[in-house]
């Protein structure tokens, strides 16, 4: 494995949405460039499905808060109120 493909193989766990988010992009652009080693491909997909998970976490308990919020009374929001 070369230095480039170190960043696919870090197992920490991210510090924030965003980061995971960040780091997820990286990884979509290495795995596109197609200069990635089969192993460090590998790797990479490991590390994406390991932020995706984690990103979806964050958002159904960031979806929990605010029906709490909301009292439990979530609309969809449409491009009728958004014109208004």
């Amino acid at each position: 494995m070369t230095a480039d493909s170190a960043p696919a193989a870090t197992a920490t766990a991210p510090q924030s949405f965003e980061q995971a988010m960040a780091e997820l992009a990286q990884l979509v652009t290495q795995m596109e460039s197609g200069a990635l080693p089969l192993e460090a491909s590998v790797a990479a997909y490991a590390r994406g499905s390991e932020l995706v998970k984690y990103c979806a976490a964050q958002l159904e308990k960031v979806e929990s808060q605010v029906k709490v919020l909301e009292g439990d009374m979530l609309k969809p929001f449409s491009d009728d109120e958004a014109a208004q």
